[in-house]
């Protein structure tokens, strides 16, 4: 089914809540109004409430050791791609991951370092002769207003890296992970597809897709960890126990995949 704008919009003002920052933002700003209220026993213990909630917040989920190594057993759910495998597909099916509308400063759309980087994969695979066609995913995902349209900007990478463009198909409709799975099996119909998209998005989407009777193969394209989670301990630095933005993004990301692995399941979508 697909959402209206007005439930698009919920929906994505409700993933904010589900992110470290906003609850880092609303602890502090708790914090902050307690202290600059009149002192009482009550607010005394709000306010231990909410600096002990900022620091939980930020201290385990903040540092690389606690969420970096978290997303790593996430990302081992995707297993890389057998590159001897020889077969041929119906179709190779990149999800977007985001684009970059031009404005005063930025001259042109451009994709997103997910997308370049899936829309790059989609590409080698075709021009190794693992399917016939190259179908690329996603829409206008804006709330506000109009923005480019994903697949049109992946399209016109891939062309450059030489792919033909009677060999891509568009889809320019979908704006989730589970309207890309339903409008490419409205393009494709039932068949086997080679599945390109991010390492810690495979789990989700292979899920998604096979239920919409796909016969799924996933190629993960870019891993976020560098090592498994076993094998961390020999690369961890002690700058990797310290509260970092790049330990909240790593949260962020495994965040929002299990929530909305979770989501979809109890939606009856996987």
């Amino acid at each position: 089914m697909e959402l209206s704008p007005l439930l698009f919009g919920l929906y994505k003002f409700a993933k904010f809540f589900l992110y470290p920052v906003t609850w880092l933002a609303f602890s502090l700003g708790w914090l902050t109004l307690i202290l600059l209220l009149p002192y009482s026993p009550r607010r005394h213990n709000k306010l231990r409430l909410f600096g002990l909630s900022a620091c939980f917040i930020l201290l385990p989920l903040g540092t690389p050791m606690v969420s970096g190594s978290l997303l790593a057993w996430w990302e081992t759910l995707a297993p890389p791609f057998d590159e001897s495998v020889s077969r041929r597909f119906d179709a190779i099916v990149v999800l977007g991951g985001g684009v970059k509308a031009h404005g005063t400063l930025r001259p042109d759309d451009s994709l997103s370092e997910f997308s370049l980087e899936r829309t790059t994969c989609g590409a080698d695979l075709f021009l190794r002769n693992f399917a016939p066609k190259l179908v690329l995913t996603g829409g206008d995902a804006r709330v506000f207003g109009r923005g480019p349209v994903e697949s049109v900007v992946m399209a016109q990478w891939a062309t450059r890296l030489g792919v033909p463009r009677n060999a891509i198909v568009a889809e320019t409709k979908s704006r989730t992970t589970y309207e890309n799975a339903v409008e490419a099996r409205a393009l494709l119909g039932p068949g086997s597809v080679l599945l390109v998209t991010s390492a810690g998005h495979i789990p989700r989407a292979v899920a998604l897709f096979r239920k919409q009777g796909f016969q799924v193969t996933p190629y993960p394209c870019g891993y976020l960890s560098k090592d498994r989670p076993e094998d961390l301990s020999d690369t961890f630095t002690p700058f990797d126990a310290m509260p970092q933005l790049g330990g909240l993004a790593a949260a962020e990301f495994l965040i929002n995949e299990v929530m909305g692995f979770a989501v979809y399941w109890l939606a009856g979508k996987v």
